[in-house]
């Protein structure tokens, strides 16, 4: 089975610096390297010729965010298993091999990704990622490890293979026939979530999306986008809408859009009362601009949105706001 690590970079020369030499010692003898460059200004591309001749360069003409960025890298490549690794991110001895060996195991595994550590705190689950993700039926991401910002100590309690909703971008390994039959991300989404649209149409589909918790990586986070950053929110928030429009069949979905309206206006008011004036009205930009691609978006779901049920928890503001049900295991 062959491997492709694509590495999305846009004027990323220091990440680079600090974390493509532990990719190529760790992943050099079992896959080929590839760093996808989306129309970086600075010198990270010629840094990467001259310092690593052996990694490959696809060079995008536009810096489409992920989605595009992706769809334009990953197209003229043959892999059969495809690894999205985001530019700072730490791998670790083995990271591929147990995760391509599941995929070999299990034909309809379509999608998977390791166990995500913090960078900076090596002892914890990382933000984005953690230990695989689920969402509710409002389309609140979250992990094991990981709900809203109660981020678990690794304590091996994750160390398992299990079926999963959505796997991280971060590091996200995926089927290149399963990711081309689907077109890849929805580019309308630009950054953030478009993988868990990604999984949720792999997986109504009858495949299977695992996390293997026998990998390890170290994951920076917010390296392009941090969380204090509100065009994140704007993203967020605008894409969980269009998300659960595209793939949420049946006229239910519009009271789950009119519930998460109304939860998005309380965290806007939130924001608010702390002082946050820009993620205010970064929500209230994200719903401005989710109500001008309805007209598109009902386009879309009519040929995807499914009746695959994609939560286990209804709610898991509840559960953890007024249940103080802070872990994963706790939902359970």
């Amino acid at each position: 089975m062959n491997v492709a690590v694509v590495i999305l970079n846009w004027n990323g020369q220091k990440l680079l610096e600090q974390f493509l030499p532990s990719v190529i010692k760790f992943s050099e003898n079992e896959a080929t390297i590839y760093v996808a460059d989306n129309a970086s200004t600075d010198d990270s591309v010629k840094f990467v010729q001259q310092q690593f001749p052996a990694v490959k360069i696809i060079r995008n003409k536009e810096n489409g965010g992920y989605a595009k960025g992706y769809n334009n890298a990953l197209k003229n490549l043959s892999e059969d298993i495809f690894v999205l690794l985001n530019s700072d991110v730490e791998v670790t001895e083995n990271w591929l091999t147990t995760i391509i060996s599941e995929f070999n195991k299990d034909e309809k595994l379509v999608a998977a990704q390791p166990k995500i550590l913090d960078f900076k705190n090596k002892e914890y689950f990382e933000y984005a990622g953690a230990a695989g993700g689920f969402i509710d039926k409002f389309g609140y991401p979250f992990c094991r490890g990981r709900i809203f910002n109660t981020i678990e100590k690794d304590q091996e309690q994750y160390n398992d293979i299990k079926t999963i909703f959505w796997a991280t971008g971060a590091c996200l390994f995926v089927r290149n026939e399963a990711f081309s039959k689907l077109e890849g991300f929805d580019e309308d989404f630009f950054a953030h979530q478009e993988e868990i649209d990604l999984c949720w149409r792999l997986q109504s589909r009858g495949n299977n999306i695992k996390y293997i918790g026998t990998s390890t990586v170290f994951h920076v986070g917010g390296a392009t986008l941090s969380a204090s950053n509100s065009r994140k929110t704007f993203y967020n928030f605008r894409n969980t809408l269009l998300m659960l429009l595209k793939n949420v069949k049946g006229t239910r979905v519009w009271g789950f859009i009119l519930i998460r309206l109304l939860l998005d206006g309380l965290a806007g008011f939130q924001f608010l009362l702390q002082g946050k004036f820009k993620h205010t009205l970064a929500i209230i930009q994200a719903h401005f601009s989710f109500y001008s691609l309805i007209p598109k978006f009902l386009e879309k779901r009519k040929k995807i949105a499914s009746d695959f049920k994609y939560y286990n928890i209804k709610s898991i503001v509840l559960e953890y706001y007024l249940r103080k049900n802070r872990t994963f295991k706790e939902l359970n």
